[in-house]
């Protein structure tokens, strides 16, 4: 054991009690030159209101947190109390959870490796142009993440409204083509059927400049929007689904095939991302309380 330095007397309780199951009490009590009566007439005390208090509020954090299946991290477990009426201070949580080991799941961002410029004509980046969406169905953006899956690819297309940051679209397949693009944005027509003049905003991906999905512009009078080379930035709102997904569902867990995948990710989209996570850039709202709110 390292030296310890010198301090109140709480502080060296405190230290005793966290490591007298590896040191013993009795000799941690005299390297800290403190009694052992002392120690024990402190640990039998009753604790402060605010020690009373904190504990209370650590149930109603732990709860929240275990709701959330280990994926909030302090500032949304604090405007989860907020929405439950609960007054307290944003440092207090952190310091709680901080204390309790409970710590967001997160995981690394995987970044792609860029590719050449395309030899085809390039589709303009209309976005950067254009106000932020003030309704549904106005501009949505899509794109591709891979997710391995016993020791094999497997790839998820995703098409969000960029209004209110919800799903409404997504296909998961063995194969990176344009039947997995479409496949995900017919299900985001049938899923809200927009209008004419919506902006589809991608990546340069050959999977979104395909005939096929050319012909679902056509059909539906979609506007196609694309990302400048080398701006991954330019849709960034899709890679931060993408970075949530994975921190918040695929890290840590294991999925025995395609299918148990599948239903893993219908359900953190349906009942966990759209309809229960709190989402910073919407004020922490969800998806459909923000749409609802409009």
């Amino acid at each position: 054991m390292g030296e310890v330095s010198r301090g109140t007397t709480q502080i060296k309780f405190e230290f005793v009690e966290h490591h007298h199951k590896r040191f013993g009490i009795s000799f941690l009590c005299k390297r800290l030159d403190v009694s052992c009566s002392g120690f024990h007439a402190w640990r039998d005390r009753t604790p402060c209101l605010r020690k009373q208090d904190d504990q209370k509020l650590l149930k109603r954090i732990r709860a929240i947190f275990q709701k959330s299946k280990g994926r909030y991290g302090s500032p949304r477990v604090f405007m989860e109390l907020r929405k439950q009426g609960i007054r307290v201070g944003r440092k207090r949580v952190e310091r709680l959870m901080r204390e309790a080991n409970l710590q967001g799941r997160v995981s690394r961002v995987y970044r792609r490796k860029p590719r050449p410029p395309r030899a085809c004509d390039p589709v303009p980046n209309l976005r950067k142009d254009l106000e932020k969406p003030t309704a549904i169905n106005q501009h949505w953006v899509s794109d591709v993440t891979y997710i391995k899956l016993k020791g094999k690819w497997v790839f998820l297309a995703v098409v969000l409204d960029l209004y209110s940051r919800r799903v409404v679209g997504w296909s998961l397949k063995n194969n990176r083509t344009a039947a997995l693009t479409k496949a995900a944005l017919l299900m985001a027509i049938r899923n809200r059927r927009p209008p004419e003049g919506l902006i589809f905003h991608t990546d340069q991906g050959i999977e979104y400049r395909a005939i096929q999905i050319q012909n679902v512009h056509k059909r539906y009078g979609f506007i196609p929007s694309m990302n400048r080379a080398y701006h991954c930035t330019d849709n960034a709102e899709m890679e931060s689904f993408f970075h949530s997904l994975k921190g918040e569902l695929l890290t840590g867990n294991t999925f025995r095939d395609v299918y148990q995948l599948r239903d893993s990710i219908a359900g953190y989209i349906q009942h966990f991302y759209n309809r229960t996570r709190l989402h910073s850039s919407l004020n922490y709202q969800t998806p459909v309380e923000y749409e609802a709110a409009a």
